[in-house]
């Protein structure tokens, strides 16, 4: 998802049933649904539960309001540096991974340019670093990266 996305999501976009987050009025003004994992899923609970949001999923410090997408870059930046990740990278370059990774993963262009919320199938190219719909069988990466451990 993009920044702006994330920061105006509201607890009900999530969609534990179906597994998948509503983004509603994302880039272009348009509505998706992108996939939901259960680890995120898991996640998110772990996080309701403490901070029990009302309306905006991450409300800012007025509940009725988003959180400042710079405390959300702020964060990431801070996650990158505890994790001594020193390649030159942004919130957005979760994206091109995410998108990169469903590639590799033998996912459709097609159900990749949905997923991003894409119009144009050679935005979708530019992000997979290569030249059908979301399907509810589909595995996200956070999972594979999650998975324990057979060693």
């Amino acid at each position: 998802m993009r920044l702006n996305e994330v920061v105006h999501l509201r607890v009900s976009d999530i969609d534990s049933e179906r597994m998948v987050i509503h983004v509603k009025q994302g880039k272009g003004r348009k509505d998706r649904d992108v996939m939901l994992s259960p680890s995120l899923l898991e996640t998110l609970r772990a996080y309701w539960r403490v901070e029990r949001p009302r309306g905006f999923l991450f409300p800012g410090r007025k509940a009725n309001r988003p959180l400042n997408p710079t405390i959300l870059q702020r964060g990431f930046s801070i996650a990158k540096q505890a994790a001594r990740i020193e390649k030159e990278v942004s919130f957005h370059s979760l994206r091109h991974s995410f998108a990169t990774h469903l590639m590799e993963s033998g996912v459709s262009l097609r159900t990749i340019q949905a997923l991003l919320g894409h119009q144009s199938l050679g935005t979708t190219e530019r992000y997979t670093h290569v030249a059908g719909a979301y399907s509810e069988g589909d595995q996200s990466p956070l999972d594979a990266l999650r998975a324990p451990s057979t060693s």
